[in-house]
């Protein structure tokens, strides 16, 4: 007999899958609205996005199936081969790959496409819970640090050169994991206060920057000069701010290509094309806008009918939302994913190993990030960098992969009690 505490279907979270399933069921939809075309008006038209999502959906929900039939203990137990796995395949994409726009990050076997930074995200997420969850691991050691952010940056450092930036963006949110696990603070706050700098960099004059930095860092140190420690610590935050100003033309001109460099500058105000780097975004702003309180009805969208924004059915395809639905389908996907979020966060509070937790709030951190930076660079609040909305944007890889991140951490939730 199955003891009270051992894990079955019915202790699987429905709520969670719950969400799931209404969220791709929306996002095959605003698929159906984004590319929609008479000639094949069946929603079920395989020679159509539409209908190559719906093979997509399918095969998710069979993966989805089949990891929830399996033995929770199993993702801990190889972790780290899944995790040596997906870097090889990151690594063998930059010399067997197929170019797509400018980017070699997909392996291409026929017709079929497979990108394998979707998949590292899941492996990235369960090796950091492995390796939280071993013996005497603390967070708190700087040596143990160093080795968690290197788990962490390792695909992402690999995913750059691809070049993928959103891709490798995505790996940065799992800091918020260990600022969980007992990250200090100061480390979130001094990344936020460089991400703040950078931008300033861009907007004003650095010497007078770099001297309002050098003015308020010696006050500072002055206020708290008896004690030692604060005041070296602010001396030496002083100095690196100082140098990482200088830095900032540099990076900016050598590290990122023209175009991420045309779209960060279009954001900051500093430059104006509204028919070119500029285009996607303004066009879906226009969309969305144009949608209003309700929306211009399912499939009436003229924005979306005559095709004026560019990968409307990838990472534009909250914009079909705003303009078909209006102000209350974008609130309504919005607080789908929130509640989704929220759940995932409560799931990991709930879970009785390190291991489970680390893995939840992965999953949680994960979403969100592309939650967020997909929807605000739509909306022209940050500038586009290629990441799709979960369960939303069409393409089997990205749903594949959100399936199993998502669905591993459903199955070790139902075996909360024996990973222990």
């Amino acid at each position: 007999m199955r003891s009270r505490n051992s894990p079955g279907l019915g202790q699987i979270d429905f709520l969670t899958v719950a969400l799931f399933f209404i969220l791709i069921l929306f996002g095959w939809i605003s698929i159906y609205a984004a590319v929609f075309n008479e000639e094949h008006q069946s929603i079920f038209d395989s020679t159509q996005k539409y209908g190559k999502q719906l093979i997509w959906i399918v095969t998710s929900l069979l993966m989805a199936g089949g990891i929830l039939l399996l033995d929770g203990r199993i993702f801990e137990k190889f972790a780290y081969p899944i995790y040596g796995i997906t870097l090889i395949l990151l690594i063998g994409v930059l010399i067997f790959g197929k170019e797509v726009n400018g980017a070699r990050s997909w392996y291409a076997i026929g017709s079929f496409s497979l990108q394998p930074s979707e998949f590292a995200k899941f492996g990235t997420a369960l090796a950091l819970a492995k390796y939280l969850n071993g013996l005497n691991v603390s967070i708190k050691k700087l040596s143990h640090r160093i080795i968690a952010i290197i788990i962490i940056f390792a695909p992402a450092i690999i995913i750059a050169p691809q070049p993928d930036m959103g891709s490798s963006l995505v790996y940065a949110s799992l800091l918020l994991v260990l600022y969980r696990e007992g990250l200090p603070s100061k480390y979130i706050f001094g990344g936020l206060a460089f991400s703040i700098l950078f931008i300033l960099s861009l907007l004003m004059d650095k010497y007078y920057l770099g001297g309002g930095i050098l003015i308020i860092g010696i006050l500072l140190t002055f206020t708290v000069r008896k004690k030692k420690t604060a005041a070296w610590g602010v001396l030496g935050f002083t100095v690196l701010s100082i140098f990482f100003i200088a830095s900032v033309d540099k990076a900016f001109n050598e590290l990122l290509e023209d175009r991420h460099r045309n779209r960060i500058n279009i954001l900051l105000g500093k430059a104006h094309d509204p028919k070119g780097i500029g285009y996607n975004t303004n066009q879906s702003m226009i969309a969305i806008g144009s949608g209003g309180p309700t929306g211009k009805g399912f499939l009436n969208g003229t924005q979306t009918k005559f095709n004026f924004v560019p990968e409307q059915s990838t990472d534009f395809i909250f914009c079909t939302v705003g303009e078909e639905f209006g102000f209350i389908g974008t609130s309504v996907v919005i607080i789908l994913f929130l509640g989704l979020l929220f759940r995932l966060v409560f799931l990991a509070e709930r879970q009785k190993s390190t291991f489970g937790r680390v893995y939840g709030y992965s999953v949680a951190a994960i979403l969100f990030l592309h939650f967020t930076v997909n929807i605000a660079m739509t909306i022209g609040l940050a500038p586009v960098v290629g990441i799709p909305l979960p369960f939303f944007s069409y393409g089997g890889s990205s749903l594949w992969g959100f399936t199993i991140l998502l669905f591993i951490f459903v199955k070790l939730d139902s075996y909360r009690w024996e990973l222990l």
